[in-house]
């Protein structure tokens, strides 16, 4: 038997041989350090035979699939622990997978226990002497009904549901945790795999049990609610050092914190939940945002528009919003029947789709750039919200473009680098999601429109991004219900991943809404649109900014940035005098003119974090000079007022912070 490795060699072994039998004949510290087999395109355990002509590879801890297994793995370990402290007759599982950073699982308990944050340590103890007493993962195949049989034994429903929901034909299988000696069960689980070859494999592995959550069972609100344990694990004691640093600087940075500490939005019961108030500080930040990208739009030819934040019933039932969406969207204003019937907008574009139908249009007047900040609602359910994040009004950087077939390529190439432009401008890695309708759109009635429709638009996306050499992974299933899209993730600068802004190729509102315009050799065509926001939801944008600066934002977004503080009464009129220099620079500048001494009023520009803190003393008024505080670079001593506006409409010019 011969199989083909990475490299492009070719290695002979006998009939029947393994993963593991591979990795030992390539050399003793790969079979050490060998987790899994990778064979054509499935990962698969160690101890699987290998496949005469199949192309292989070994996974090792050292890749991100052998740290994926080891999570994976761990996960399992951590699901016996549980089980071996608690009682087996009393706990029940529920799921187990990797999320980014480490896995959970979660539990349930016959008896209802509740578990504390004090029960993590004893349960990280207790992996550790299961990973030390190097249990093998064995897999077995069952028979569905007998896998069934199990765990209805056990009166584990949690498993059961699982069962029922696999496929018919669509293998089953157990991975049992074996005591080294006897070969006896020390735990079990419901589980398609690939796993380590045993717990000592994972002795290299650096975990931390983190917190406790409820989670309803497949993420039901009629399901129970069970526990979840939520852990860290990484390859190296460095990298989940780096990540508990990281969670702790998140807890100090929440923007709902941080935004109440810096006066920029508040929260009012009386208003209702999910509706931020913007306060001056923070409306200056979102004006900020808002007038870089409407000045970028002027120069790559956007037009503005405005839209009322209601519409009739049946402007939502063309869309299709209505029946795809209104799960999501605000209770109906007025009779259901009625022609008056109103919703509050969920999305900017049937409106903007409106305003296209307004005039007769004509080649010549595509593409067609239609933006709007727009607010929009959403119903989200009260145990959803979560700060600026997941809110229930909220402005979108709405854009849609209208456009010929010829264009479409260009112009989708034009929007991903305004948005990777827009997202840049904050230091944010970004890579993108392909959202698809895939396989599993057909018949479901989850997406509206024809499949080659469908297939057009992805792959004008896809090849958008090759040609932007924009990194990017397909999502099937993913897409918006009336077309593809390109979702756009930023890493943050606690390494965390969110989704902001959006781009899709629709096909499908066109058709809905009999868009027309006349072509060159007189038809009339359907255009087609496309659908982008570079920054998404502004209040979840902030939200993300807020953490990801830690309050401290760039000059350019700075609500103040400058304080200007004199040190006795004598140099109020030079201080107001020189706000007033600062303010006809277009500067935003607040003047602390308390009668206090100048200590306090540094501090309070330091917890306000504002970028500069200009001091002025008798010396600095006769000289004509400041004192500057930089909040990044620290004392820059005493300069001439020109240089000081020099340095700051230097920075302001390039939108760079001093320091990261």
């Amino acid at each position: 038997m011969e199989v083909k490795l990475p490299d492009g060699s070719a290695r002979s072994l006998p009939e029947g041989a393994t993963g593991a039998d591979l990795a030992a004949d390539i050399g003793p510290g790969l079979a050490a350090a060998a987790l899994a087999l990778r064979m054509g395109e499935q990962e698969l355990d160690l101890s699987i035979p290998l496949t005469d002509g199949a192309q292989v590879a070994i996974v090792t801890s050292t890749s991100d699939e052998g740290l994926e297994l080891m999570r994976h793995s761990t996960a399992h370990v951590m699901a016996q622990a549980v089980m071996d402290l608690f009682g087996k007759e009393q706990v029940r599982l529920g799921i187990g997978p990797t999320i980014k950073n480490g896995f959970y699982y979660d539990f349930d308990f016959d008896d209802d226990r509740r578990l504390r944050e004090e029960d993590l340590a004893a349960i990280e103890q207790r992996m550790a002497e299961i990973i030390a007493a190097d249990q093998p993962f064995v897999r077995e195949q069952v028979d569905p009904a007998a896998a069934l049989a199990h765990w209805e034994s056990r009166g584990d429903r949690y498993k059961c549901d699982l069962i029922r929901g696999i496929p018919a034909g669509e293998v089953v299988s157990f991975y049992h945790n074996r005591l080294p000696g006897t070969g006896d069960d020390a735990f079990v689980d419901l589980c398609r795999g690939p796993h380590v070859p045993s717990t000592g494999s994972l002795a290299g592995v650096h975990f931390k049990l983190l917190s406790i959550a409820g989670a309803y069972w497949q993420g039901d609100e009629h399901n129970p609610m069970m526990q979840r344990v939520y852990a860290a694990c990484f390859a190296t004691k460095k990298q989940l050092k780096r990540h508990l640093n990281n969670l702790e600087l998140a807890l100090k940075r929440d923007h709902r914190k941080l935004g109440k500490q810096l006066r920029l939005f508040h929260f009012s019961d009386d208003v209702g939940p999910g509706l931020p108030l913007w306060l001056p500080r923070g409306t200056i930040v979102l004006d900020a945002l808002t007038d870089y990208l409407k000045a970028e739009q002027v120069k790559r030819g956007y037009l503005p528009v405005s839209t009322p934040h209601i519409g009739r019933k049946s402007l939502y039932e063309t869309s299709g919003h209505w029946q795809n969406y209104h799960d999501s969207m605000f209770p109906l204003m007025g009779d259901a029947d009625s022609h008056d019937a109103f919703c509050l907008k969920p999305m900017n574009c049937p409106h903007h789709i409106q305003i296209y139908k307004a005039e007769l249009r004509s080649y010549r007047d595509l593409p067609l750039r239609l933006a709007e900040f727009g607010t929009v609602y959403r119903w989200e359910k009260s145990g959803e919200l979560g700060g600026l994040k997941r809110v229930r009004g909220f402005t979108v950087d709405d854009a849609h473009l209208f456009v010929t077939p010829d264009q479409l390529f260009e112009e989708f190439c034009g929007v991903v680098d305004l948005v990777r432009q827009a997202l840049g401008l904050f230091g944010l890695t970004v890579q993108a999601r392909v959202g698809t309708r895939g396989d599993a759109g057909e018949g479901t009635g989850k997406f509206v429109g024809e499949a080659p429709l469908w297939q057009r638009a992805e792959a004008e996306i896809i090849e958008a991004c090759q040609r932007m050499d924009l990194p990017h992974t397909i999502e099937e299933g993913e897409a918006a219900f009336y077309g593809p899209k390109l979702d756009f993730v930023i890493t943050d600068a606690l390494d965390r991943e969110w989704q902001l802004g959006t781009a899709q190729v629709d096909y499908n509102l066109p058709e809905r809404f009999d868009l027309l315009y006349a072509a060159k050799d007189g038809t009339r065509q359907r255009p087609i649109m496309i659908h982008r926001a570079p920054f998404g939801s502004l209040e979840r944008l902030m939200g993300v900014l807020i953490e990801h600066f830690g309050g401290a934002f760039p000059l350019w977004m700075a609500p103040v940035q400058v304080a200007l503080a004199p040190i006795s009464d004598d140099q109020v009129p030079g201080t107001r005098e020189l706000a007033a220099r600062l303010r006809a620079r277009g500067l935003r500048v607040h003047e602390d003119l308390a009668n206090e001494p100048i200590g306090p009023k540094i501090k309070r520009a330091r917890l306000e974090k504002t970028p500069y803190v200009g001091i002025l003393g008798a010396r600095e008024i006769r000289d004509s000079t400041v004192s500057v505080r930089s909040r990044d670079a620290g004392d820059l001593g005493v300069m001439p007022i020109e240089a000081f506006l020099d340095r700051l409409e230097a920075e302001l010019s390039e939108r760079t912070r001093a320091t990261t």
